[in-house]
């Protein structure tokens, strides 16, 4: 069969975890031949940069340290290039015990900004409005090239799960008056699957996250053209899942030159799906992650037996011969770089 990508994977890209702690949810950003990667690792945020295209990466940096660091399942930092900015977002907070003695904590969404390529770190900036609403941590971030930023999380400050959103215009230095983008008449949204955003190339914006209504679990499309006024959401796909609990799994969003691609998980299915045309299903597995580039659109996601990819060109996606957990991908000028979890490591690997 002929080959229409090539996997090398980059083995000691970022050397020793520190202090021996597992690492989760590694999330990339590209800029040139420039890659940022980020992860968690206890109660530690760290970056790691490659200047090669993913070839190889810098020992790795610590951004921030908190007591309570939201981790796994789709929860840790976010990371994205604005303007000659590095900014990672993450939900960090305090622990504490409630009046019975359980355990708890106060957690908000914050942004650290990085203007020598990585080597140090501004302090935190709250992005969230309402202390202590976002303790799911479950949120995603887009950039453009203006520099603009915008962050989308799952917010609880209503008492109930609702889609909030904020937007920096200065490379994450300050942000905008949480925005309200969607409250479900059910009552919640799901309460446990993270949100995404993209810029497209005419600098609108658009989130996407999985919405609960008539006990239906489905992806859902919003979209603005200033960050402070959303589009009535609109459903991704003709099936829908209905399901009494959280798959805790929000698929992937990319804006590319054939404008915005969205990918998802339905059961055990994931689906391709581009707003207005057809759902095309492409696999099986969880947690696939996406990104659109010059060549087209790349997905990754996992299953139990190895990680899986559908790049340029296919209609499936096939197993790249690597095992893991929760992938990220990003487009490069000419292939992408890929992440994931692999017994409490992270592995990169450079698609060509």
């Amino acid at each position: 069969m002929h080959l229409l990508f090539a996997l090398s994977i980059v083995t000691a890209a970022l050397g020793t975890v520190p202090n021996g702690e597992p690492a989760h949810q590694p999330q990339l950003a590209v800029n040139g031949a420039t890659v940022a990667l980020t992860y968690g690792a206890g109660h530690a945020i760290y970056f790691s940069r490659s200047v090669d295209g993913g070839k190889s990466f810098a020992p790795a940096v610590q951004v921030a340290e908190s007591p309570v660091l939201l981790l796994t399942r789709h929860r840790g930092p976010r990371v994205a290039f604005a303007g000659d900015a590095i900014v990672i977002t993450a939900v960090t907070g305090k622990g504490g015990t409630t009046a019975g003695g359980a355990p708890s904590y106060a957690a908000d969404l914050m942004a650290w900004r990085s203007s020598d390529g990585g080597k140090t770190w501004s302090q935190a900036v709250t992005i969230n409005d309402a202390p202590g609403s976002s303790p799911e941590a479950l949120h995603g971030l887009a950039s453009d090239p203006k520099g603009r930023l915008f962050s989308v999380w799952l917010d609880n400050r209503a008492g109930k799960q609702r889609l909030y959103g904020a937007l920096s215009t200065d490379a994450g230095r300050t942000w905008s008056k949480n925005t309200l983008v969607y409250a479900s008449p059910d009552g919640t949204i799901c309460e446990c699957c993270h949100p995404s955003a993209a810029f497209d190339s005419a600098g609108n914006i658009t989130v996407m996250f999985r919405n609960w209504l008539g006990g239906s679990r489905d992806l859902y499309l919003a979209q603005s053209k200033d960050g402070a006024n959303f589009s009535r959401p609109r459903k991704l796909g003709e099936g829908t899942w209905k399901l009494n609990g959280c798959p805790m799994d929000g698929g992937g969003l990319a804006a590319g030159a054939g404008g915005i691609v969205t990918a998802w998980r339905r059961e055990h299915s994931i689906f391709l799906d581009r707003p207005g045309e057809p759902e095309r299903e492409i696999g099986a597995g969880t947690d696939v992650a996406i990104a659109a580039g010059a060549g087209g659109v790349y997905a990754i996601w996992s299953t139990p037996e190895s990680i899986e990819m559908m790049a340029p060109g296919e209609t499936k996606g096939r197993a790249i011969g690597a095992k893991g957990t929760f992938p990220a991908v990003a487009a490069l000028a000419g292939g992408a770089v890929a992440a994931w979890e692999n017994a409490g490591k992270i592995v990169v690997g450079r698609v060509r």
